[in-house]
């Protein structure tokens, strides 16, 4: 919620009148006002934006005694980031390099006494060369043609060169680069074309049209698979699709992209709905693929009704509602309400510090749960109990801001505190807030969607692109690979996941996944 800024006619020549004046006479009420907002006009263009809900930078830190002060100044300072070793550049191409002179048992040529021994840990260099986005090669092949029968010959080419003019990492490339990192066609196509490749927008579309519906079975075996999660997030955000075909009946006018990012044992898989239909709905049929043994899952979402799906009777969830969404209402009023506002937030921030604990020891979701219990539940209680008298005791207004963020976390405080009761229930919906960034910036660069068949192919690759930086897997890699074995994709999709798929590749062809 953003505070509205009054608007201010400024006239320079007027206001030097007006300090002109005031070297003889006192300023009157009227030029005392117009100076009056006409610095603060100033002030608030001069003003920092936030850009962080952090609590310090939300509202002032109280004056800190001596003894603290020692404190801080004795803590010791926050490690640097350093430079990125050898090992950070998982995507790099490995070259191993045997000495040139020596080898292992050799006499030592600087002493003649000793021998030279193979070290563990080889010395390593780093070197990065820039490259085009997409890069061509033209083969030139010869030909000859026979003076007498008139028979052409031509020069085979080279080994390895297939068939098509653009291969598989062509495809993934450009699916990256704009379902991955925003890139629009149009603007990729400026890219090439400065740097002697022409790549035609529509050229582009019909290379990821094409690529996708061999990557279908892989989409849905992403969906088959986060039915059977134990913890579902999900969101949705406004989306624009130019030629949208609706049911008559349908009276919405609105489109969005729903994001819905499950968690299992070992992975997280993310997934892109783009319709007419809210989070809910998708999410309601993605559970249909559930199997009816399995225990309720947990659904971590906003408040917002359209989040909560409709489900057949006898089919359950427990909602949990994110954490971060209400002491969101509390940052957005600190500026009025400061004291009591870094009253909750400071209390949330304990609860937030006792679940960063738990990541950081490895926690099981049962002894995760045990550890809140014991610390969360008393800091929770508290700050229940100050809310309720904030509003029984009158002492805030419930129309005001601070009393609406109040009513809020009230109204809310069973699926607020899920955590509290359920093992494995998180915090807050931040994972799939963070989901639908990258739908988010298509729509900030590309705008819109052509059609919804263009969506679902958007949707397609942004969800395995995403599902690969879940899992820590290479997306682009990934890509190549499923339309190098389309086939095996389509006969068994289990084998052929993000986070399983180098294992396939190591028991079928070895040589691929040494690449």
């Amino acid at each position: 919620m953003k505070s509205s800024r009054r608007r201010i006619d400024v006239n320079l020549v007027e206001l030097d009148q007006v300090l002109d004046s005031a070297l003889e006479a006192p300023l009157s009420e009227a030029d005392h006002d117009k100076l009056k907002d006409t610095l603060h006009a100033l002030a608030a263009m001069l003003m920092r934006s936030r850009n962080t809900e952090k609590t310090s930078e939300v509202v002032e830190k109280p004056e800190e005694s001596e003894s603290e002060m020692q404190a801080n100044d004795n803590a010791p300072s926050p490690p640097g980031h350093g430079r990125n070793g050898a090992e950070s550049f998982g995507g790099a191409r490995k070259v191993d390099i045997k000495h040139q002179k020596l080898t292992h048992g050799d006499r030592c040529p600087e002493c003649g006494k000793g021998n030279v021994y193979g070290q563990r840990e080889p010395k390593m260099l780093v070197r990065i060369v820039g490259q085009a986005p997409l890069a061509a090669t033209v083969y030139s092949l010869e030909r000859l043609r026979c003076g007498a029968c008139g028979q052409l010959f031509t020069a085979q080419e080279p080994e390895g060169v297939g068939p098509d003019k653009y291969d598989e990492t062509a495809a993934a490339m450009i699916a990256q680069l704009k379902y991955g990192a925003g890139t629009p066609f149009y603007r990729l196509e400026q890219l090439e074309s400065q740097l002697g490749i022409p790549l035609p927008a529509a050229t582009q579309w019909e290379i990821v049209e094409e690529a996708a519906q061999p990557l279908k079975p892989a989409l849905d075996e992403l969906i088959r698979e986060s039915a059977q999660d134990d913890v579902v997030h999900n969101d949705d955000t406004g989306m624009r699709v130019l030629t949208l075909k609706r049911d008559p009946k349908d009276e919405r006018t609105g489109v969005f992209t729903s994001g819905i990012v499950s968690v299992g044992e070992g992975r997280k898989i993310a997934l892109y709905f783009t319709g007419s239909r809210h989070a809910g709905e998708n999410l309601a049929e993605v559970l249909k693929k559930r199997r009816s043994e399995l225990p309720s899952p947990i659904q971590m979402c906003d408040a917002l009704s359209r989040n909560v799906p409709k489900l057949p009777v006898g089919v359950e969830i427990l909602l949990a509602n994110c954490l971060a969404h209400g002491r969101r209402q509390f940052v957005e009023v600190a500026e009025n309400f400061p004291n009591e506002c870094r009253y909750v937030l400071e209390l949330l921030g304990q609860v937030y510090g006792h679940d960063a604990e738990a990541r950081e020891r490895g926690l099981t979701p049962d002894e995760r749960l045990r550890l809140h219990q014991e610390r969360s539940r008393p800091v929770m209680d508290k700050l229940h109990a100050w809310l309720e008298a904030q509003l029984a005791e009158r002492i805030t207004e419930p129309n005001s801001g601070l009393g609406q963020a109040i009513g809020y976390l009230l109204r809310h405080w069973q699926p607020l505190t899920l955590f509290l009761r359920k093992a494995g229930a998180p915090l807050d919906n931040n994972i799939a807030e963070r989901a639908l960034k990258r739908a988010v910036l298509h729509r900030k660069n590309a705008l819109f969607y052509r059609t919804l068949h263009g969506a679902q192919v958007g949707d397609l690759f942004m969800s395995l692109i995403h599902t690969c930086q879940l899992c820590g897997a290479n997306s682009f890699d990934y890509l190549i690979e499923l339309q190098r074995h389309a086939r095996e994709l389509a006969i068994c999709p289990a084998e052929w996941m993000p986070w399983n798929y180098r294992q396939t590749l190591m028991r079928t062809t070895p040589e691929s996944a040494e690449l």
